[in-house]
């Protein structure tokens, strides 16, 4: 053993100590850390021939990178749709690495602890037993694999095996969805069904939600056509939901698969002032929900729900693998998702889920959705901003209070000002043609005085562009 590990090795408790007292100081500091900062470039050096050991490593990290650790997990990074990690969440991902189980062995503890982590996690959203679930990396891989699942469920409706004849045996096939997130786009094209598959459909007057007639209506023009549609449970620029009751009704009368992007909107479950939301979803085929945001476990980590194992079997069996039996009688999760080599991702949810509930659970997304409607109607009396939509529940879609056509160019000069004081993240967005941005609360950490403190911020910066443009107009 090179002598470097043998230290290493030697002194393994040490290094753990060091490492768990560098993180808790990190934590202990992140309400105050700036949520972002411009990143300067840094050198990057060679590879040494001779290592410096896991001490030393820990060191060249903090002296290169620690000043510019930045509180994207803390409870003002309203950025993306971003959680942080519970306490129980970090203690379980910290022993997922510790214990470096590979889950695609069903012969080790890593099997049967995935299946009743997916067990507890169906019983959070109140999903029947007849889902059959798997983790995968997010949102992205989970629209994926579910919509893998559909287009061998189309093959199916044409006589025609895509898994084992490729997807050009098909014929025109069709995609359809109102306000559908850019990961779904993304799967079409990994997938080889490609973008321009992808029918949208009309939304209801000033929503994002579909208007139904219009899913009626592309039904009665196209009777003998198969296709998928694609529910928005939770947009992300106003957490809409389609009528996914109204659209389930519909495969009564035709045939088609039904996946529900539900990435976060599907935490509307665990709280009984928003599961109407989602009335209807438990008819879809195929469901994606993301961990690593409401769930607030460690990045990266989804979950994909089924109706139809048997057509995820279809796509992503190990046929080929004699050493890991037969696929269809020897039940793995490898074969019903991608990645075959599988970190143990369900440690961290079981964990939290262990730890906190339903009770816990329901509670972060019910303080959290209280937190964004307060957040939004602090906006509304600001007198710089003006809200675009309801706040449905932990989003808050807003724009300037100003003429439409300088709203792109203030935007970007006020995000530039914002993020360089650190203080609070938000995103640019579009919605029904403006320029806006938009704030995403879905971090167990996040106080009321953190969304005082954020409205604050956000005022005395578009006070301070507001001047400066002033300034310049005059002149």
């Amino acid at each position: 053993m090179n002598a470097i590990f043998r230290e290493d090795l030697s002194r393994f408790d040490e290094l753990l100590q060091q490492t768990a007292d560098y993180a808790a100081d990190f934590l202990g500091r992140i309400n105050e850390l700036p949520v972002s900062m411009e990143m300067p470039a840094i050198p990057v050096p060679g590879l040494p021939e001779k290592g410096i050991g896991g001490q030393g490593a820990l060191e060249l990290f903090d002296n290169r990178f620690g000043a510019y650790l930045t509180a994207s997990a803390g409870p003002r990074y309203f950025g993306f749709v971003t959680g942080g990690v519970t306490p129980a969440a970090l203690s379980g991902d910290w022993l997922a690495s510790a214990v470096d189980m590979n889950a695609a062995d069903k012969s080790s503890l890593a099997f049967t602890l995935e299946k009743e982590t997916l067990q507890l996690l169906r019983q959070l959203f109140s999903l029947p037993e007849a889902y059959e679930g798997v983790f995968v990396t997010g949102a992205t891989m989970s629209n994926f694999t579910g919509l893998a699942a559909a287009r061998q469920w189309l093959g199916e409706q044409y006589g025609v095996n895509v898994a084992a004849q490729g997807v050009g045996a098909l014929p025109d096939i069709k995609v359809l969805a109102a306000t559908p997130h850019s990961s779904v786009v993304k799967a079409l094209s990994m997938l080889g069904l490609g973008r321009n598959s992808l029918v949208t459909l009309s939304t209801l007057p000033g929503r994002e939600a579909v208007d139904v007639r219009a899913l009626e209506q592309w039904i009665a023009y196209n009777p003998d056509t198969p296709f998928i549609y694609v529910a928005s449970a939770g947009t992300v620029n106003t957490v809409d939901f389609d009528d996914i009751a109204a659209i389930a009704a519909l495969k009564h009368k035709h045939p088609f698969w039904l996946h529900v992007d539900a990435a976060f909107g599907g935490f509307a479950a665990v709280s009984p002032r928003f599961r109407h939301f989602l009335n209807g979803w438990d008819q879809a085929d195929s469901i994606t929900i993301d961990a690593h945001k409401w769930l607030n476990v460690p990045y990266d980590c989804a979950m994909l729900f089924s109706r139809h194992p048997g057509l995820q079997l279809e796509v992503f069996q190990n046929a080929g693998a004699a050493y890991l039996g037969d696929p269809a009688q020897n039940f793995n999760y490898i074969n019903y998702a991608p990645e075959n080599s599988r970190r143990l991702r369900a440690l961290p949810a079981w964990f939290s889920l262990r730890a906190y509930g339903a009770e816990g659970y329901r509670d972060i997304v019910e303080q959290n959705v209280n937190q964004a409607q307060r957040f939004g109607e602090m906006l509304e009396k600001s007198g710089h901003f003006r809200l675009l939509a309801p706040v449905k529940m932990c989003v808050a879609c807003f724009t300037f209070n100003m003429e439409d056509r300088k709203l792109a160019e203030h935007i970007r000069v006020f995000l530039q000002a914002l993020n360089k004081r650190g203080v609070v993240y938000v995103t640019p967005t579009q919605y029904a043609g403006l320029p806006a941005m938009r704030a995403a609360l879905v971090n167990w950490r996040t106080t009321d005085k953190d969304i005082e403190l954020a409205v604050q911020e956000l005022e005395a910066v578009a006070a301070a562009i507001q001047g400066v443009s002033a300034i310049l107009e005059n002149n």
